[in-house]
């Protein structure tokens, strides 16, 4: 077996125990979820997502299983074409590597981290739309985070394929991200429908068993024979559907910091495991940052350009740091703003 097989055989087997940790010790039981509990675990998850910037930044090598210069100069030809070494001695490129990759992680994380934010919102609608008691938040989030990951992993490595065999493909990212950063931006929020009237919902009724109360905390039971399916079952598909939906901003956008698929799905999963103890913080929170979707929207256009121009970046110099400096300065910028200027009917 392969030292890059073993590496992420590795990885996922730590993702796997973390979250078996979390449904069978921390979330053992169904309650509702304090303010100082999801912060302590919102702390907890977003220090793990960024300790994996130094798991890149010193072993990063591995994943590729990068030992000579002719492995090397491989692996940049077919993920990042555009690399330019300062140096020309093997160990030395490989620590530019090594920072270069760890510098991307990081970016795509926090561009997942801020686009999951707006997932947020989706799933919290979707929960008070369906009526789910708060004490069972706990349980559909973490199976619908679960679906999530098996989801972008999918959806990750099909798309690095697709890009490697199809370059054009960025293009037709780039274009979309731009059009969904300027509907953001230019357009007013609709009002919401209530997600029991979607045509998804409409057809699972029609065609399934539905138990019609929240007593039982699981998906399906049998009862006199009959399978049946209960309102959390719905509510789990609606989620899945609704990261479908996100997955064709999120990735796209991740794409223009890294082609490297372990690079995306990394930031993907660190970005998505902390989203369940980040849904309670900020739930009741969700009024009080009015820039965070234009915010949202400036990161979608910026990541959008840089793939519609991704074959003259190269001979600009730009580095994978300025795109982590745009980031964070978005972020601040966003929440700042949201202090300093709040909603009218927020002030007192």
């Amino acid at each position: 077996m392969s030292l890059e097989v073993l590496s992420i055989t590795g990885f996922l087997v730590f993702i796997t125990i973390v979250l078996l940790i979390d449904l069978l010790l921390v979330g053992r039981k169904a309650h509702v979820i304090s303010s100082k509990e999801a912060l302590v675990w919102s702390v907890i998850w977003i220090a793990l997502g960024l300790s994996f910037y130094f798991v890149i930044r010193y072993f990063g090598h591995i994943l590729h299983g990068i030992d000579t210069p002719e492995k090397l100069a491989e692996v940049i030809n077919h993920y990042n074409p555009y690399t330019q070494f300062k140096s020309q001695v093997f160990s030395e490129m490989l620590v530019e590597y090594k920072k270069s990759q760890a510098v991307n992680y990081l970016s795509g994380y926090f561009i997942e981290k801020t686009l999951s934010i707006d997932n947020i919102f989706v799933m919290l609608m979707i929960l008070q739309g369906f009526k789910v008691p708060m004490k069972d938040y706990k349980f559909i989030l973490f199976w619908g985070i679960l679906g999530a990951i098996v989801l972008r992993f999918i959806f990750i490595f099909a798309g690095v394929a697709i890009i490697h065999r199809f370059e054009w493909v960025l293009f037709i990212f780039g274009g979309f991200l731009l059009y969904q950063g300027g509907k953001i931006l230019i357009l007013k929020e609709k009002e919401r429908k209530n997600p029991e009237d979607s045509f998804l919902v409409k057809y699972l009724k029609n065609h399934i068993n539905i138990y019609t109360e929240y007593d039982k905390v699981r998906f399906w039971f049998r009862q006199d024979k009959k399978l049946f399916f209960t309102p959390l079952f719905l509510v789990l598909v609606m989620i899945e559907f609704s990261d479908v939906i996100f997955a064709f901003d999120s990735i796209p956008a991740i794409f223009a910091v890294s082609r490297d698929p372990f690079i995306v799905f990394f930031s993907n999963v660190f970005a998505i495991l902390g989203l369940r103890s980040l849904f309670f913080l900020v739930a009741n929170l969700v009024n009080k940052f009015r820039f965070l979707k234009p915010g949202i929207a400036i990161l979608l256009i910026f990541v959008g350009i840089k793939l519609l121009i991704h074959e003259k970046m190269k001979g600009w110099g730009f580095q994978p740091e300025y795109s982590l400096y745009v980031i964070g300065t978005v972020m601040v910028l966003s929440i700042v703003l949201s202090i300093i200027f709040p909603k009218k009917e927020l002030q007192k």
